[in-house]
C-alpha cells in the first residue's frame, strides 16, 4: 500500500500548482475589487460561466488520466503516448466548437438570465475575450493528466508558476493600461488570462520534448490514428464531461439567484467564492491524488488497497485544511483586503466566510471519496451520484435564494446540502457496489 511519504510526493506538487494556478483567479479578483463592484460582480458569472466550458475539457482529461494511470499501473507504458495524443487532438478540436458556440449563445444567455445591464455588459465583454484561453486549456489539462497518471506532478508547480507570473503581468498591463498597452478594464483581465494559459501550454509542451523519455511512453505518436482510441477515452470520459458541465452550470445558476439579489451581493459572492479555492486546493489536489492512486491499485490488481488508501489520504488533507479553517475564521479581514479595501465590502463579506469555510469539513470527505468512485473507472455512477446532488441542489437554490431571499452570507447554506449528498452518496457507493472488479 501507498505511504504517507507516496501519497506527499504526489500530492503536494499538484497542491503547490493548484495554489500558484488559482492565483489567476485570486488576481482576476484582486483587480476587479479596485476597479469596481460591477466589474466584480461581472467576473464572478462570467468567470464561472467559462469555468463551466472549461470543466467539459477538463472531465475529458480526467477520463484519459485514468486509463493512462490504469495503463501505468499494469506496467504498459507504450499505451500512454496514443491516449496522450489522440485525447489532445480530440479536445483541441472541440474546444475550437465550443468557443464558437460561446461566441454566438453567450451574449444571449446573459441578456436572457441577468437583471442588471452594466453587469450583462461587462460579463459580455470578459467573456469575448475569455474564451479564446479554452483552446490553451484543452492542451494544459491533457499533459497534467498523463503527469499526475505517471505520478511524475513537479513540473505542475513549474508550469502553475509560469502561469501566474505571466497572468500577473498582463493583467497588470492591459486592465490599468501600462506600457503603452490600452486601458482595457474587464477585458484586460479576461485577455491576460488567455496569454497566461498559451504561455502555460508552451512550457508543457517544451518540457515533454526535452524532459521526458518520449519513446517509452510512445509520445511521438500524436497523428490521427481513428476513431477507436477516442471512443474507448469517451467510454471512460463522457459521464465526467456532462457531470463536471452539470455541476458548474448549476453553481452558474446560484450566482444568477445571487445576482437577482443585487450588485452587492453578487460582488460578495465572488470575493467569497475567491476565498474559498484556499479551503478547496488541497482538498482537490488530494482528490486527483486519490483519484489516480485508486487507479494504479486496480490496474495493479489490488482492489484491496483502495479504501485503506483513501482513508489515509483523507486523514492527511484534514491536517491541512482544518488549520485553514481556523485562521481563515479567526482572521477573515486580512484574507479579505487581498480582494478589496472597501471596509464597508469587507464588513458584509465577514458572515459569508464563516458559512463557507464550516461547509468543508464535509466537502473535504465528500470530493476525497467521490474522486475515488471516479478512479475504480466507473465513471458512470459517479455521473449518477453527481445528478442526484444536483437535483437537490437545485432544489434549495430555489427555495432559499429564489423564494426566500435570505442574507448573502445564508444563501451559502445550499454548499451543504450539495456535499452532504455528495458525501452520503459516494460512501454508500465503496460500502454497497461490485466496484472490485471493475475493468477498463
Amino acid at each position: 500500500m501507498y505511504s504517507r511519504k507516496d501519497i506527499w510526493s504526489i500530492a503536494l506538487p499538484i497542491l503547490v500548482s493548484l495554489f500558484v494556478q488559482n492565483l489567476i483567479n485570486i488576481t482576476d479578483t484582486a483587480f476587479m475589487g479596485r476597479v469596481g463592484q460591477v466589474e466584480l460582480g461581472a467576473s464572478a458569472l462570467a468567470g464561472v460561466l467559462y469555468l463551466a466550458f472549461y470543466m467539459v475539457t477538463f472531465g475529458f482529461s480526467t477520463g484519459a488520466q485514468i486509463l493512462m494511470a490504469r495503463r501505468n499501473g499494469e506496467a504498459k507504458y507504450q499505451a500512454l503516448g496514443p491516449i496522450m495524443g489522440q485525447g489532445t487532438l480530440f479536445l483541441v478540436f472541440f474546444s475550437i466548437l465550443l468557443v464558437g458556440a460561446s461566441l454566438v449563445w453567450t451574449p444571449r444567455l446573459l441578456d436572457l438570465l441577468i437583471s442588471s445591464p452594466a453587469v450583462c455588459k461587462a460579463g459580455e465583454d470578459y467573456m469575448e475575450y475569455r474564451i479564446f484561453g479554452l483552446i490553451f486549456t484543452s492542451i494544459g489539462v491533457m499533459f497534467r493528466a498523463f503527469f499526475v497518471a505517471i505520478t511524475r506532478t513537479r513540473v505542475l508547480m513549474v508550469n502553475a508558476i509560469i502561469m501566474t507570473v505571466a497572468n500577473v503581468v498582463f493583467n497588470y498591463i492591459f486592465v490599468f493600461g501600462n506600457f503603452g498597452a490600452p486601458q482595457m478594464g474587464i477585458a484586460g483581465a479576461a485577455l491576460g488570462s488567455v496569454l497566461a494559459e498559451a504561455s502555460a501550454a508552451l512550457h508543457f509542451v517544451l518540457y515533454t520534448f526535452f524532459c521526458i523519455d518520449r519513446e517509452k511512453y510512445q509520445l511521438s505518436r500524436f497523428g490521427f490514428q481513428g476513431f477507436a482510441l477516442i471512443r474507448e477515452i469517451l467510454n471512460v470520459s463522457v459521464w465526467s464531461m456532462i457531470l463536471y458541465f452539470l455541476t458548474i452550470g448549476t453553481w452558474f445558476l446560484f450566482f444568477v439567484a445571487v445576482e437577482h439579489l443585487g450588485e452587492l451581493p453578487l460582488a460578495i459572492s465572488n470575493i467569497i467564492r475567491s476565498t474559498s479555492t484556499l479551503l478547496f486546493m488541497p482538498v482537490n489536489a488530494f482528490g486527483a491524488t486519490a483519484c489516480t492512486l485508486v487507479s494504479n491499485a486496480m490496474g495493479a490488481h489490488r482492489a484491496d488497497d483502495v479504501m485503506p488508501i483513501v482513508r489515509r489520504i483523507i486523514k492527511m488533507c484534514y491536517t491541512i485544511v482544518l488549520p485553514l479553517i481556523i485562521l481563515l475564521c479567526l482572521f477573515p479581514q486580512w484574507i479579505l483586503l487581498i480582494y478589496t479595501n472597501d471596509s464597508a465590502l469587507i464588513a458584509n463579506c465577514t458572515a459569508s466566510v464563516y458559512v463557507m469555510s464550516a461547509y468543508y469539513l464535509l466537502a473535504l470527505p465528500g470530493n476525497l471519496l467521490f474522486q475515488s468512485v471516479s478512479g475504480t473507472g466507473d465513471t458512470r455512477m459517479a455521473f449518477l451520484i453527481e445528478m442526484v446532488t444536483i437535483v437537490f441542489y437545485t432544489l434549495a437554490i430555489y427555495v432559499i435564494i429564489v423564494q426566500q431571499r435570505v442574507d448573502i452570507s445564508l444563501c451559502w447554506t445550499v454548499e451543504y446540502i450539495y456535499w452532504g449528498f455528495k458525501l452520503m452518496l459516494s460512501a454508500l457507493f465503496f460500502k454497497k457496489a461490485n466496484w472490485r472488479n471493475k475493468k477498463i
